[in-house]
């Protein structure tokens, strides 16, 4: 068996987006820009990004050589708002030293808080709401330009999804994001985003492929299917689900080779679609399912409109029609009033459903939304060692997944370079959303020197923990 001695890979939740502009260009002004949060997050930050490119801002990479900051927030849970604010906090001790002249909020943490928001830090120059971000370039002139008369700018959430069109983006060259839809219409009683995103709003299918084009044009070779409710898509539009037909479109876009879906909603999954992602040659066999819990009166009080009975016999659905499936979900320890049987019986679940890939949350309280106002809150200590405990058996199971992969054949799409003096490449496989799962680390012979976006045949070879190490044995492509 192939010894390596791989070097460490750290990630980050933050994106600091790196410059592409020519630094010696005229341009009205200089700004940095800091995006936070999920992917679909991080569309809104690339839809920012190109509309101040194309009204001739330059993106610089640090911010203290810049005129203004831009921080996409995210306020989802308390542990992602803490992060937008120490980002928000950073950025404003910058103004108080001088070094820039401006900080520009924006995203769902502005969304959320609003004015109040203005009023824990007052020195904030201007708040951008999750739909007014095509309105950036306005806040950006107004504060270049020393204008002080509005420092706020919040739309009503619109009807049919903003168009994400000519982005900047800050994925790797040969992966994008595609956001389908806006908002949800699911109303969870631990969740606030519809209170943030709205209810839902589809992008017409037309749309959606002249994104997809244009993604694929700029050197897209993965489209990662984005959305709060993928299975949603088309209903409010058509009066039915479209995303069995919008994926068959997807996959006669040139250029792209995976088509990977996330953010599925256990309703709406029809035997059409399963069939569909079960014969495509472009759809991974991968699905991101979150499933929160598996008790019958937890799911109850979390509004989740499902029944254990129904998860199983999907999971089981998709098990049997989909080969070699990769399932990825999460689940919410310590909802209030979960009892010790109740918790039981989500550890028991995930025994039997053997998930490759599974994250655990504690239990965030929001006070906006209707969890907060339910009796029999936990405390911390119990919420963590559930999601200790609930880990512990994921983690088991996660590795003897990845034993079973020792030997087997696979591709893995490059993402880039570790070590090149031993031509060590680090890459995902078919089972690998970018971030959020686990990684393979790719070896081979000099000769077989490979690039960044390339997709490259391996044997798997071993694993450490949940990444696989692999070698490469065909030409890559």
């Amino acid at each position: 068996m192939l010894q390596l001695s791989l070097p460490i890979v750290e990630e980050t939740s933050a994106t600091r987006v790196a410059p592409v502009s020519d630094p010696n260009e005229q341009v009205r002004g200089r700004y940095a820009f800091i995006s936070l949060g999920c992917p679909k997050n991080l569309v809104d930050s690339e839809r920012m990004l190109g509309l101040l490119r194309d009204d001739g801002y330059q993106l610089v990479n640090d911010p203290a050589n810049s005129d203004f900051v831009v921080i996409n927030t995210c306020g989802f849970i308390d542990n992602a708002r803490k992060e937008s604010m120490e980002a928000i906090d950073e950025m404003l001790e910058l103004k108080r030293q001088g070094k820039i002249r401006g900080v520009i909020v924006s995203g769902c943490l502005a969304e959320r808080e609003r004015e109040r928001l203005l009023e824990q830090r007052p020195e904030i120059d201007s708040l951008v709401g999750v739909f007014g971000r095509d309105d950036i370039t306005k806040m950006a002139s107004r504060l270049i330009d020393g204008l002080e008369e509005q420092r706020t700018i919040f739309r009503p959430a619109p009807i049919r999804a903003l168009a994400d069109t000519e982005r900047l983006r800050i994925t790797p060259k040969h992966f994008a994001y595609l956001k389908i839809s806006e908002g949800c219409d699911r109303l969870c009683t631990f969740c606030a985003i519809p209170k943030m995103r709205g209810k839902h709003a589809s992008k017409p299918l037309d749309d959606v492929l002249l994104e997809a084009r244009q993604l694929a044009d700029s050197g897209a070779r993965e489209l990662i299917i984005v959305a709060q409710d993928t299975t949603y898509y088309g209903r409010d539009i058509y009066g039915e689900s479209r995303l069995t037909e919008l994926l068959q479109e997807l996959e006669k876009v040139d250029g792209i080779d995976w088509i990977r879906l996330m953010y599925f909603y256990p309703m709406y999954i029809d035997e059409p679609l399963v069939e569909h992602i079960a014969e495509s040659k472009k759809i991974l066999p991968y699905i991101d399912m979150p499933l929160q819990h598996f008790n019958a009166e937890m799911l109850k009080r979390m509004a989740r409109r499902v029944d254990p009975q129904a998860t199983r016999e999907l999971v089981h659905r998709l098990r049997e029609r989909i080969d070699n499936l990769v399932i990825r979900t999460t689940f919410i320890t310590g909802f209030p009033g979960e009892t010790d049987e109740q918790f039981e019986d989500m550890v028991d679940f995930v025994q039997e459903a053997r998930f490759e890939r599974l994250g655990v949350f504690t239990y965030s309280l929001e006070p906006d939304t209707p969890a907060a106002k339910l009796p029999n809150h936990l405390p911390d200590e119990v919420k963590n060692a559930r999601r200790d405990r609930l880990m512990e058996v994921q983690q088991s199971l996660a590795f003897e997944w990845c034993q079973k992969q020792i030997g087997g054949a696979m591709e893995v799409m490059i993402d880039k370079v570790v070590d090149p003096d031993r031509n060590v490449w680090l890459g995902r496989s078919y089972a690998d959303a970018p971030d959020v799962d686990a990684l393979v680390y790719v070896t081979g012979q000099k000769k077989k020197l490979l690039a960044q976006g390339q997709i490259v045949p391996v044997e798997i070879v071993g694993h450490r923990d949940y990444d696989l190490i692999a070698a490469a044995v065909g030409a890559a492509r």
